[in-house]
């Protein structure tokens, strides 16, 4: 019976192959940074969503290394047994203060990852009572949210992706008592931002929740990083907002600000975070130097950097049949079409000591399989313009 069992996983495989679609991980022996040893090959990526180029930057790894010593490599246990340390604490309190001017009676909870997060949020907030509840997610919502609202058991409604409209109508049709509209700020692989000030609107007026997953606006968009909520000047008590501390903040973990009486129910009733060990103190030590980095006048300056590259890689070659996706975020990508062409593609570009990534279904919609680049303020303009340059031998190629 094991043999056959394991001769299906095999054939499914093998079906993965004959479609374009398996998956494979190549191994960095450097830090994230935009120059890095791939598989024994030195390559500049363009391959990372380390938008501001912290994970690698000194002081922040010096935090690391302070905060271990201070607190050891890990926590021990959850956060309500005994796991939650003044790290914890005090970059929740930064957090919360950092983003207050968009959140009324702002409070903040740190998670180990921003999947977590999405998870308790959409199940905790979708309680005691499921089916009371209706979720609307955008149809281009990341595999989190997805997720969450499936394991909220609640009933789910999916809008076409930013359609206000049709939102509007499924909101005035619904009966549930609690309403939750569930967004992607900046959808992570076409780059374009949701409708936000649109969707608030419409959430005050059906008294919905308007829960806002920042995972690649946060530290990224707005004169301050504050994220999405900033770049839309958007306050309001219905808001609960996810910020990943992995991509632009250079750690690892994410949080929730929100009305320090939702942040009190997540406290009291999300089992992602009650019922998992707490990450690292360290992790949390960390991070308040990226936060402060963040918030500097430095970090606006590396904001102000990312655009100015943005505008640079304007001017990437676009051959018949493939689209670039317009984005004003570092979130650049290239539609190419097909899986074999993408992979072709990514492959040519290896060669040519550039990392990027090809991104298939289902995790964009078949047919529309494209690379995903992605700009880091650790970029250059000379960098910038090798990768310019293989693309233009790419579409000379294909």
């Amino acid at each position: 019976m094991s043999t056959a069992l394991i001769a299906a996983l095999q054939t499914q495989i093998a079906q993965l192959d004959a479609q374009g679609l398996r998956r494979f991980r190549r191994t960095t022996a450097t830090a994230c940074a935009t120059r890095v040893e791939v598989d024994g090959r030195r390559l500049l990526s363009f391959n990372s969503n380390d938008y501001l180029g912290l994970a690698a930057d000194a002081r922040v790894v010096e935090a690391l290394r302070e905060g271990a010593s201070l607190y050891g490599a890990g926590s021990g246990a959850s956060h309500l047994v005994s796991g939650h340390s003044r790290a914890h604490a005090q970059l929740e309190e930064r957090l919360a203060d950092f983003m207050a001017p968009h959140l009324e009676s702002a409070r903040a909870l740190y998670f180990s990852s921003g999947y977590m997060a999405n998870l308790a949020v959409l199940t905790a907030l979708a309680g005691p009572v499921p089916h009371e509840a209706e979720i609307f997610s955008d149809a281009l919502n990341h595999a989190s949210i997805i997720d969450g609202a499936r394991l909220a058991r609640a009933a789910v409604q999916v809008y076409p992706h930013g359609d206000v409209a049709a939102l509007e109508a499924m909101l005035a049709a619904s009966t549930a008592k609690t309403k939750l509209v569930v967004t992607d700020s900046v959808f992570s692989m076409d780059g374009d931002l949701a409708p936000l000030p649109a969707l608030l609107a419409l959430c005050e007026r059906f008294g919905a929740w308007l829960v806002v997953d920042d995972a690649h606006g946060f530290g990224v968009l707005g004169a301050h990083g504050r994220g999405a909520l900033e770049h839309f000047a958007l306050r309001s008590p219905h808001l609960v907002y996810m910020g990943t501390l992995s991509k632009a903040a250079g750690v690892g973990g994410a949080f929730v600000a929100a009305h320090e009486t939702v942040i009190e129910w997540l406290l009291q009733r999300a089992r992602p975070y009650i019922y998992t060990t707490a990450a690292a103190p360290a992790l949390a030590h960390a991070l308040l130097t990226s936060v402060a980095l963040i918030a500097s006048v430095e970090g606006g300056r590396r904001r102000a950097h990312l655009a100015d590259l943005r505008a640079l890689l304007a001017a990437m070659p676009v051959r018949a049949g493939w689209q670039r996706l317009a984005s004003g975020t570092p979130i650049q990508p290239l539609v190419i079409g097909s899986n074999a062409d993408v992979l072709r593609a990514a492959e040519f570009l290896f060669e040519q000591g550039l990392w990027v990534s090809a991104i298939r279904a289902p995790t964009v919609p078949a047919g529309t399989a494209r690379l995903r680049i992605t700009l880091s303020a650790a970029h250059t303009a000379q960098d910038v313009a090798q990768l310019l340059a293989a693309l233009a031998a790419l579409a000379g190629e294909a």
